[in-house]
C-alpha cells in the first residue's frame, strides 16, 4: 500500500550564455524572501540524534560543499560539462561512495526538465548512475545500518529512478522503486537534525500525501491506510530546506516556487521565488520561462516582454535546453503583448503562429496557448475586417476545444453571426 502512495507522490508533485534580465528584474524582492524565511517553525527541527558516526558522510564535509558549491550552481545554470567534470573529480576521488553517481544523474535530470521530462535521449545515463547510487548506498547500509547518509541517497535515487520510470509508464519498475524510496526515507528521517539535507523527502511527504487527498477525493478511502501527512508542516520544511539546504536548497525552492503558483495561489511569493532563480541562473530554460509565465500572470508586461524574447534569442541560437516549450510560452506570450498592449497586430500575428508551430513541435496541441492562439488570430482577423480567414481561426477553434467552453461558445457565436460569409 505504501508503494501506492508514494507512487502517487512521486506522479503528482512536479504537476517537476549569460544573457541578463534588465535592471528591475534584478532586483530580487529580498523583503519577501526574507519574510518567508522568517516563518520557518523552529521548533520543528528534529532534535540531534545521538550516537551517530558520521565519519564519512560528505554530505556533512564542508570542505566537500567549499568545493561543490561551485559545481551545483554551475549543474542548475545548465553549465553542465564544467559540474560535471567537478563530480567526476570528487569520483575519482571517493569511487566507493554514492553522492558523485548522484550528483552526476541529477544532472543529467536537469538536461530532461526543460522538455517536462519528455525527452528520452538521457534515460540511460541517468538510470544508470542512480543505479550505480543505489548499489554503492546498498553496500554502505548493509556494514552499517546506522549510516543514514546511505540510506538518504537510497530514498533520494529510488525516488527519482521512480519518477522517470512513471513518467515513461513502466509502471511496475516504478511502483518497486517508490516503495523502496519511500522504506528508506522513513529510515533517513533519524538524521534531520543533523542537516536540512535530509527534511527534504519528509517536506515533499508531508506536503503532497495531503495534496493528493484534498485533490482527488476517489482516493481517500485509499489513503485512509496510509501514514498521515501534514500540509502546513510540509511547507514550513520545504522553506526551511530552502533557505538552509546546501545541496537540496535550490530543489525545494523550485517546488516552493511551483506550489505557491499552482496550489496555494501566492502569486507574489512564487513570482519572488522565480524572479530569484531565474536571476540566479538565467541560462536555466525551465527558472527562466517559469518568471516570464509569472510576470505575464501578475500582469508585469515589460519583464514577460524582455525575458521571452530573450527565450527566443537562445532558441534561435540553439542554447542548449531552449525548445519548443519555452518557445510556446514565449511566443504567445509577445503575442498577446503586441496585440493588447502595444496594438501591433502584425507583430501579434506572427508571435501567435510561431506559437502554433512551437506547440505543434512538442505534441501540445491542446494546451491553452495553442488554443487561445488560434482564437486570438481570429480575433486580430475580425478588427482587420477579414471575416473569412477569422471564420477559419474560429473553425479551428471548435475542432480543438468543446462547444461549451468560452472559447467555444466564442467560436460558435461569431461563426452563427457571419455564416453567410463564404
Amino acid at each position: 500500500m505504501k508503494k501506492t502512495l508514494f507512487l502517487f507522490l512521486l506522479l503528482f508533485s512536479v504537476f517537476q550564455s549569460k544573457a541578463q534580465v534588465a535592471d528591475s528584474s534584478q532586483q530580487i524582492d529580498q523583503k519577501l524572501l526574507d519574510s518567508l524565511q522568517a516563518t520557518i517553525i523552529l521548533d520543528s527541527i528534529d532534535v540531534l540524534p545521538q550516537a551517530l558516526d558520521i565519519k564519512g558522510w560528505l554530505l556533512l564535509n564542508e570542505s566537500i560543499m567549499n568545493e561543490l558549491g561551485g559545481a551545483v550552481d554551475n549543474m542548475y545554470n545548465f553549465k553542465f560539462a564544467t559540474a560535471e567534470k567537478q563530480f567526476k573529480s570528487l569520483r575519482r576521488r571517493y569511487p566507493e561512495h554514492p553522492m558523485p553517481y548522484f550528483l552526476l544523474g541529477l544532472s543529467q535530470w536537469w538536461k530532461m526538465v526543460p522538455s517536462n521530462i519528455t525527452d528520452p535521449s538521457y534515460d540511460n545515463f541517468f538510470l544508470a548512475y542512480m543505479d550505480t547510487t543505489i548499489t554503492l548506498a546498498e553496500e554502505l547500509y548493509d556494514d552499517d545500518n546506522k549510516n543514514l547518509e546511505a540510506a538518504f541517497f537510497l530514498s533520494a535515487a529510488n525516488g527519482f529512478g521512480a519518477r522517470l520510470h512513471a513518467e515513461r509508464k513502466n509502471w511496475r519498475k516504478a511502483a518497486i522503486m517508490s516503495n523502496r524510496a519511500l522504506d528508506y526515507l522513513q529510515k533517513s528521517k533519524k538524521a534531520n537534525g543533523l542537516s536540512d539535507e535530509f527534511l527534504f523527502g519528509e517536506a515533499l511527504f508531508n506536503y503532497y500525501a495531503v495534496w493528493i487527498h484534498e485533490n482527488y477525493p476517489l482516493l481517500r478511502p485509499i489513503l485512509y491506510f496510509f501514514p498521515k501527512g501534514n500540509k502546513n508542516l510540509g511547507l514550513k520544511q520545504l522553506q526551511q530546506v530552502a533557505f538552509n539546504g546546501f545541496y537540496t536548497g535550490t530543489e525545494a525552492k523550485f517546488f516552493l516556487m511551483k506550489i505557491y503558483a499552482n496550489d496555494a495561489k501566492n502569486g507574489a511569493a512564487a513570482m519572488s521565488l522565480a524572479q530569484y532563480l531565474a536571476s540566479t541562473y538565467p541560462d536555466n530554460p525551465y527558472f527562466q520561462r517559469f518568471y516570464a509565465r509569472m510576470a505575464f500572470t501578475e500582469g508585469n508586461f515589460s519583464i514577460a516582454e524582455l525575458l521571452s524574447t530573450q527565450i527566443l534569442d537562445k532558441i534561435d541560437r540553439k542554447v542548449f535546453g531552449y525548445e519548443a516549450i519555452s518557445g510556446r510560452y514565449a511566443s504567445f506570450f509577445l503575442g498577446y503583448i503586441n496585440q493588447y498592449r502595444n496594438r501591433d497586430y502584425a507583430k501579434a500575428k506572427g508571435y501567435y503562429q510561431q506559437c502554433i508551430s512551437f506547440a505543434e513541435q512538442s505534441g501540445e496541441q491542446e494546451s491553452g496557448y495553442y488554443i487561445s492562439s488560434f482564437v486570438n488570430l481570429a480575433r486580430i482577423s475580425d478588427k482587420e475586417k477579414n471575416i473569412r480567414q477569422a471564420k477559419q481561426y474560429y473553425e479551428t477553434v471548435l475542432k480543438l476545444t468543446e462547444a461549451k467552453s468560452a472559447n467555444g461558445k466564442e467560436a460558435k457565436a461569431y461563426l452563427k453571426k457571419n455564416r453567410k460569409v463564404k
